[in-house]
């Protein structure tokens, strides 16, 4: 009931548009328009970049596996994922909604 870190890159990286680069310790996993979780270089653990509500959802139905990140990004929503706890099809439905926060916005027809 554990998913490996080469395994949580591979299921982030496969969403539309999604790449990686680095940030600071961790590996920053993107759209085109901003980061959508964040997998710690020791590989231990992702950070998911979920609203409030997300992150409650989360930690509420898995609370082993997900907390949020200590102060005021927590408080934002940020969550941190334990890869050694949570099982693949949960961390794919969290990469899915934070992918789905990330991605880019529909352009609105004559909008500029």
């Amino acid at each position: 009931m554990s998913v490996t870190p080469a395994r949580a890159r591979a299921l982030a990286l496969g969403f539309e548009g999604a790449s990686e680069r680095p940030h600071f310790d961790r590996t920053a996993l993107r759209t085109p328009r901003k980061t959508f979780a964040t997998l710690a270089g020791d590989g231990t653990d992702i950070n998911l970049m979920f609203d409030p509500d997300l992150r409650d959802f989360f930690c509420e139905q898995d609370p082993v596996a997900f907390a949020p990140v200590p102060g005021g990004w927590g408080r934002m929503g940020i969550t941190r994922c334990d890869l050694a706890a949570v099982d693949e099809a949960t961390l794919v439905s969290a990469l899915k909604a934070a992918h789905a926060l990330a991605a880019p916005r529909p352009k609105v027809p004559g909008a500029r």
